[in-house]
C-alpha cells in the first residue's frame, strides 16, 4: 500500500534545485581577477559577502532545495559559512568544469520512480544581483528544454541547468573563457540537447564590475543587503 505522502499530488515546483558554485574565500583562490585592485584580504572579504546574499537569494525562491557544490578541500569551511542555509556537496575532480558535472551527476541521480522529473539549476556564487525572477523564469524553461543557460556578456554563462546529467556537455576545454558559451552550446547540439536562455546578465570579475554593482546595489540595498554595505564603503575610499 502506498503512504499518504507517495499519494498527495506533486507541487509543480517539487524537484527544483538551486546549486551554488563556490569555493572557501581564501587568498588568491577567488576573484582572482580583483587582484589588481583589492588588497587579498578585501577580495576575501567581499567574495564573503556575494556568497551571502547569493545563498539569501536562492533561499527566497518557494520549494527549492538549496545546496552547494565546491571543492573537496573547502566543505568544512563553506558548511561553517553557509549555517543552515545550504547542504554542501563536495565535487569529484578538479576545475569548474568537473564541479558542474558533478553537480548533475549527484542531484539528477537517485530520485524515487514516482518522483516528478528533477530540475537542477546550477549558478555563480557571485550572483547576489540577479533579480529572483531570472531563477524562477530559468526554471519555468528549463521544464520545457534540455538544457537552461544564462550568458553573460563576456562570451561565458553565469547559469546552467538540466534535467539530467550529460557527463560530456561539460568538456575542459574553454571554461571561463569568452568562448566558454559557444562551446558548450556545440556540445548541447552534438547531444542532441533542447537548449532555452535565461536573461543575459554580468559577472562580477574586474573593478568596472565593481562599480556597476555598487551604482545598481546604492539605488536597491535591500537585494543584496551584505555586497551592499561592503561597496558602499569601497566607493567611498576610492572616489
Amino acid at each position: 500500500m502506498e503512504s499518504s505522502s507517495e499519494n498527495k499530488a506533486h507541487s509543480p515546483n517539487e524537484g527544483r534545485t538551486l546549486v551554488v558554485m563556490a569555493k572557501a574565500p581564501r587568498p588568491g583562490a577567488v576573484k582572482t581577477r580583483l587582484a589588481s585592485s583589492l588588497s587579498p584580504a578585501a577580495v576575501t572579504d567581499f567574495y564573503c559577502c556575494l556568497l551571502d546574499d547569493t545563498l539569501a537569494l536562492a533561499r527566497s525562491l518557494d520549494d527549492v532545495e538549496v545546496a552547494i557544490m565546491c571543492p573537496a578541500s573547502d566543505v568544512n569551511e563553506l558548511a561553517r559559512l553557509a549555517g543552515n542555509q545550504a547542504s554542501v556537496v563536495a565535487q569529484k575532480g578538479e576545475g569548474l568544469a568537473a564541479g558542474l558535472t558533478s553537480v548533475f551527476a549527484h542531484f539528477a541521480e537517485g530520485r524515487r520512480t514516482n518522483a516528478p522529473q528533477r530540475r537542477i539549476i546550477a549558478f555563480n556564487s557571485d550572483s547576489p544581483h540577479l533579480p529572483r525572477s531570472v531563477l524562477e523564469d530559468a526554471f519555468e524553461t528549463l521544464a520545457a528544454h534540455d538544457v537552461v543557460v544564462g550568458p553573460t556578456h563576456d562570451g561565458g554563462y553565469y547559469l546552467v541547468g538540466a534535467k539530467a546529467s550529460h557527463p560530456t556537455l561539460f568538456a575542459g576545454d574553454g571554461m571561463g573563457t569568452s568562448s566558454a558559451l559557444e562551446r558548450l552550446l556545440s556540445r548541447a547540439r552534438a547531444l542532441e540537447l533542447s537548449v532555452g536562455f535565461a536573461a543575459p546578465f554580468y559577472d562580477i570579475d574586474v573593478a568596472d564590475d565593481l562599480t556597476r554593482l555598487a551604482e545598481e546595489l546604492r539605488l536597491a540595498p535591500a537585494r543584496a543587503p551584505r555586497t551592499a554595505a561592503w561597496l558602499k564603503e569601497w566607493d567611498s575610499t576610492v572616489h
